[in-house]
C-alpha cells in the first residue's frame, strides 16, 4: 500500500532522512471484520497507527474464515500439515538438488516442500508420490510457476 509521507511511522524513514521508506504500506494493521474501518483491529471509531486501504474488510479474516479457498484457509491447513507431520522431526532442513529456479527441501524422513520459482512449469514427482497441500491447483505431474507443495 502507498502511504503518504506524513502517514509513515517505521523509524527507518526518519533515521534515513526519508531515503528509505521502512516497512509501513507492508504492515497495514490485519483486518478482523468486515467492516466499517478499523476492521476490528481496534474499538470502532479508532484510528490505527497506519491507514487501511478502503476495501480492506473483503481481505478480513470474518470474509476469509467462510471461504475453502481463501489465503486463510490455506494457511490453517498448512500449519495443521506441519504440526501433524513434522512433529518430533529435525528442524534443520536438507537441501535436495533440482532444476533452476526450484527451491525443494526435507526435514527428516518427512515431507518433501518445493518451490517452483521459475517461469515454467516443473516435475514434481522426483520428490513425492502424492501433493499434500499445494498453493495453487496442481495439475498432473507438473507443479506449475510460482507455486509451491507439500508431498508426501
Amino acid at each position: 500500500m502507498d502511504l503518504p509521507d506524513d502517514a509513515i511511522r517505521d523509524p527507518v524513514y526518519r533515521r534515513s532522512g526519508g531515503t528509505d521508506r521502512g516497512r509501513d504500506g507492508a504492515r497495514v494493521p490485519l483486518p478482523w471484520t468486515a467492516g466499517p474501518a478499523p476492521y476490528g483491529f481496534g474499538p470502532a471509531g479508532s484510528t490505527p497507527w497506519l491507514p487501511q486501504p478502503p476495501d480492506w474488510g473483503s481481505w478480513s479474516v470474518e470474509v476469509q474464515s467462510t471461504d475453502p479457498g481463501s489465503a486463510l484457509a490455506f494457511t490453517r491447513s498448512a500449519l495443521a500439515l506441519r504440526t501433524a507431520l513434522w512433529r518430533g522431526r529435525s528442524p534443520v532442513p536438507t537441501w535436495l538438488p533440482g532444476p533452476e529456479k526450484v527451491l525443494a527441501f526435507r526435514r527428516g524422513a518427512g515431507p518433501t516442500c518445493v518451490a517452483n520459482l521459475s517461469d515454467r512449469p516443473v516435475p514434481w514427482r522426483r520428490y513425492g508420490a502424492e501433493v499434500l497441500l499445494a498453493s495453487a491447483p496442481v495439475p498432473g505431474a507438473t507443479l506449475p510457476p510460482g507455486a509451491a507443495a507439500w508431498l508426501g
